[in-house]
């Protein structure tokens, strides 16, 4: 009996499977278009299926995205339905013997930067770039690079105001050991600059055949990803790069002095690219190194061509237009690709919680890195169109289960709690109060010291939005959702208690003072003394500092830290000798 999904995808038999469900072959029964058909549980204990229906709707119409046919629930199964591609670049790399040459890395360059831009352009992140979530086409596009696996994206901006999101340290890794910034490794909250370093390590894999963190050994998960983390940040841009053009080295070192919320120059990076491929004398002709081993004839008719300017430049742009004969003759290649590496062992590892970010309703990302606290066993996949339909074959690629489950069920607190950081000190003077209450109710209340509540002229801090960490003064409650607040330096509005954390500081004013007398009351009660010197605020200011750092003065705080580590253990290493 035959299965017809949304109505007109004929499911047929399986391709692959995992831990984020099972991967099948279907045909369009209107059309006769073959497609992926993904298929989830909708008993899983961490869905995604739909998370990522919702971000490739976002991202259709873009080059180079795998087109959402559809998606709906049908039965116990949540279902996507997506373009059926081609193998990856990874399954590529093996079928070339693990090592690209210098003209395929940067027509694929040329190509994997335009993806990121995109992305990007459409504000999002995508936090696991590395060489397994880019594919092939097929047939008239079989010389298109798509990106795909958006389970671990996050919006980075608001999509309408274009605000970027804060500055956070401490953040878990998310994505793949192997390709993570540098930043992502000292757990700073990701951005754009983090994605087009990853590229750059992708890159750097392709044209070098491995990465010098690969392969390490230790004695647990744990312990391995801190030997990776260590030996990238103490491997110089310039010996990673060693023996290859500088370009790859411009390319790292303008990444790494990109600050937080700095928009990239992509162009600069593509024409750095662009400009060595004209140099070098390659032509662009599509022929990468998987065509050349299936159709030799055709790489000895494109060796010593001479390339103009004009074709080296506008090679983006007719890479992303034009399937040329080799394109045709590479489809064929890639459609009697020998799958064998895809089901090369290694283990499939994504452990996704999510928070909102603008999209669907569940729990952020946070992957750690080698995958610490828990794993699933993922399958294989003979096709690679839709996201984690194989193992990673990138060896490092080994996510763990977020560690915000509990601070985002935090983040839900009442408005009482939210306004009152104070809260976690109270606890044990409430719960004597509550036994107390049992014999006298009226006693209780000689427990219930609150330090902080709402009231004009109370100091706040917003904690979100486009005031982010802006000091405001309450000068109005206007019931029990909403105060009217105000500031030396913005215009007076209301605002939902759940953006205001209350602080120790008040300051004596009438109820909506005019602007004059606030500013007067706020010097009077010399409120930016006393915030900078509390404890709270002068944690902001630091993490403010760090947040306009960048990765060259990361390195020297890092290697600092090193050092003054292994000093530390040289010096308790003789004490236990002189003592014992």
């Amino acid at each position: 009996m035959d299965h017809i999904v949304g109505g007109k995808f004929k499911l047929g038999r399986k391709i692959g499977s995992g831990s984020f469900g099972e991967l099948y072959l279907g045909v369009n029964i209107h059309s006769g278009e073959e497609v992926a058909i993904k298929l989830e549980s909708v008993k899983t204990r961490h869905p995604q299926l739909h998370y990522e229906s919702k971000i490739y709707r976002l991202l259709q119409g873009g080059t180079g995205i795998p087109n959402l046919k559809w998606f709906g629930v049908e039965g116990e199964y949540n279902i996507m339905v997506i373009d059926l591609l081609g193998p990856s670049l990874e399954d590529l790399f093996n079928y070339c013997n693990r090592k690209f040459s210098l003209k395929t890395v940067l027509m694929l360059a040329d190509q994997l930067l335009n993806r990121v831009e995109y992305l990007h352009a459409r504000s999002f992140l995508h936090r696991d770039l590395k060489p397994d979530n880019f594919l092939m086409g097929l047939g008239r596009k079989a010389n298109q690079v798509y990106a795909i696996d958006f389970g671990l994206a996050k919006k980075y901006r608001d999509l309408q105001t274009h605000k970027h999101i804060p500055y956070r340290e401490n953040k878990n890794l998310t994505g793949t050991a192997r390709y993570a910034s540098v930043n992502t490794h000292l757990g700073v909250e990701q951005s754009r600059r983090d994605d087009l370093e990853s590229l750059g390590y992708v890159l750097m894999y392709f044209i070098r055949g491995s990465l010098p963190w690969q392969g390490l050994k230790a004695g647990n998960k744990k312990q391995k990803y801190d030997r990776i983390s260590e030996k990238k940040m103490l491997t110089p841009v310039e010996v990673l790069c060693k023996s290859y053009p500088s370009e790859f080295i411009s390319y790292f070192h303008y990444c790494r002095s990109l600050r937080f919320e700095d928009k990239p120059d992509y162009s600069y990076l593509k024409r750095l690219f662009r400009d060595l491929f004209i140099r070098e004398g390659y032509q662009f002709d599509y022929i990468f190194d998987w065509t050349v081993l299936k159709y030799p004839q055709i790489g000895a008719s494109s060796r010593g061509r001479p390339i103009s300017a004009s074709a080296g430049l506008n090679s983006g742009t007719a890479a992303e237009k034009h399937a040329r004969i080799p394109g045709e003759q590479d489809s064929r290649a890639i459609e009697a690709f020998p799958r064998r590496n895809l089901g090369a062992g290694g283990r499939y590892e994504h452990s996704r919680n999510r928070t909102s970010d603008g999209l669907p309703s569940s729990k952020d990302v946070q992957a750690d890195s080698e995958k610490v606290r828990s794993s699933r066993n993922g399958g294989t996949s003979r096709y690679a169109g839709l996201s984690g339909t194989r193992p990673s074959s990138s060896g490092d690629g080994i996510e763990g289960p977020s560690s915000r489950v509990g601070s985002s069920m935090g983040a839900r607190a009442s408005t009482t709690q939210r306004t009152q950081p104070g809260s976690e000190t109270k606890s044990s003077g409430l719960t004597r109060a509550s036994k107390v209450g049992r014999e006298d109710p009226l006693r209780s209340f000689e427990f219930l010291h609150i330090r902080k509540y709402v009231e004009i002229g109370r100091i706040a801090l917003v904690n979100y939005g486009k005031d982010y960490g802006k000091l405001v003064v309450i000068v109005d409650v206007i019931d029990q959702n909403r105060a009217l607040v105000d500031a030396p330096d913005m215009v007076r509005g209301q605002m939902n208690f759940k953006r205001l954390t209350l602080t120790d500081i008040t300051i004596n004013i009438k109820r909506v003072p005019n602007k004059k007398t606030l500013i007067a009351a706020l010097e009077e009660a010399d409120v930016k003394n006393k915030w900078e010197n509390s404890s709270w605020g002068r944690k902001l200011i630091v993490q403010k500092k760090r947040a306009s750092l960048n990765d060259f003065d990361r390195f020297k705080i890092m290697l600092a830290k090193i050092k003054k580590a292994g000093v530390v253990k040289q010096e308790l290493a003789k004490l236990k000798k002189e003592t014992a």
